[in-house]
């Protein structure tokens, strides 16, 4: 006996179908958007086991925490921005540096961009911060009071150098900025301290004439920009196998013809576009370009409060997966950002 389907069944048919089709080209569109518009407003992060997935630059966290906004040694600034969020590896490195700089003569930390709540790539910013294992900390003082959210959105960071030039103004940097830096790159886990050209050379001025530095000394390495704050990158936690380390800092201490470099016009001679050539188009990371994981890690279910996962003696990572609740889908074809997450303010760099 042959089956001859009804129109009912045939109906039903091209219903499955047409729902399949959709569902895969809305599948497609997602990992064709750029990144930083799915990852960039995301207001909370996954309650899964923490993990970073990829590289500094091209990736996401699992089991992000938020730094507290306020600590007895700390205060996070730009709250508007939604970037407290970071591997626990990276929180808990934070607060400790936090309590032993005040050993050294430093009030306490200001902290800027660590990572949004999944990490990915940013709305505007930064390249990096995508994996929860990078943080600014700016090289301001800690005030004597609690900053107001205004102030904390307003207040501009102060520059270490003297105008017009590559080095440190002796009437703003201090030896107690020194310390602080020093103190950050004798921690095992740290990977690197992001700083401008001139700082280092102050570093080096300090301390480099000594060998026994060298082992942190090698970490702290010159870059563009970095004289607000300095940048703080930790290695690859043991929680996460599917984070891609980065090539290990050259022998020695830093201050030698490498830094020198930094003080011809070279790095900072605008690049020649070769003749007839195009300005290349900015192309921006989608979700499909990252590692496979993070869009798992979009998925993923969200904490019931921010307070369930913010990185304090009540932290308790059961409690928060227990009163976990399904994120919804983020559009892909809408561009509108939610006003939970202000487009950020322009900031120092």
């Amino acid at each position: 006996m042959t089956f001859r389907p009804s129109a009912g069944h045939k109906r039903l048919r091209m219903f499955v179908l047409g729902a399949a089709l959709v569902a895969v080209s809305a599948h497609g569109a997602r990992a064709q958007t750029a990144a930083k518009e799915l990852f960039g407003r995301t207001p909370l992060p996954t309650v899964s086991a923490p993990a970073a997935h990829g590289f500094y630059s091209k990736g996401c966290v699992a089991g992000a925490v938020a730094m507290p906004v306020d600590g007895p040694t700390w205060q996070a600034m730009r709250l508007e921005r939604n970037r407290r969020w970071g591997h626990p590896d990276m929180i808990a490195l934070l607060q400790k540096l936090s309590r032993e700089a005040v050993q050294d003569g430093w009030p306490g930390l200001l902290v800027g961009d660590i990572s949004q709540p999944r990490g990915g790539p940013m709305l505007s910013g930064h390249a990096s911060h995508q994996v929860g294992l990078d943080a600014d900390i700016w090289l301001t003082k800690m005030p004597d009071r609690r900053l107001t959210v205004s102030e904390r959105a307003n207040v501009s960071a102060v520059s270490m150098l003297k105008a017009n030039s590559l080095h440190v103004d002796p009437e703003i940097w201090s030896p107690a900025h020194g310390r602080l830096i020093a103190r950050a790159a004798s921690y095992d886990e740290v990977e690197r301290i992001f700083v401008h050209p001139g700082i280092k050379k102050a570093m080096c001025d300090r301390y480099g004439a000594s060998r026994a530095n060298d082992s942190w000394m090698r970490k702290i390495r010159p870059y563009y920009g970095h004289h607000y704050h300095f940048h703080v990158r930790i290695r690859c936690p043991s929680d996460s196998a599917n984070c891609r380390p980065q090539n290990t800092t050259p022998p020695g201490n830093g201050c030698d013809g490498s830094l020198d470099w930094w003080f011809t016009s070279e790095p900072w001679a605008p690049k020649k576009p070769e003749p007839g050539a195009k300005p290349p188009k900015k192309r921006e990371i989608t979700l499909a370009q990252l590692p496979k994981a993070c869009s798992a890690v979009l998925r993923g279910a969200a904490p019931a409060d921010e307070s369930l996962v913010t990185y304090d003696t009540g932290y308790k990572p059961d409690l928060a997966r227990a009163s976990a609740i399904p994120v919804a889908a983020v559009p892909a074809t809408d561009s509108r950002l939610p006003v939970i997450i202000p487009v950020p303010s322009p900031r120092p760099d």
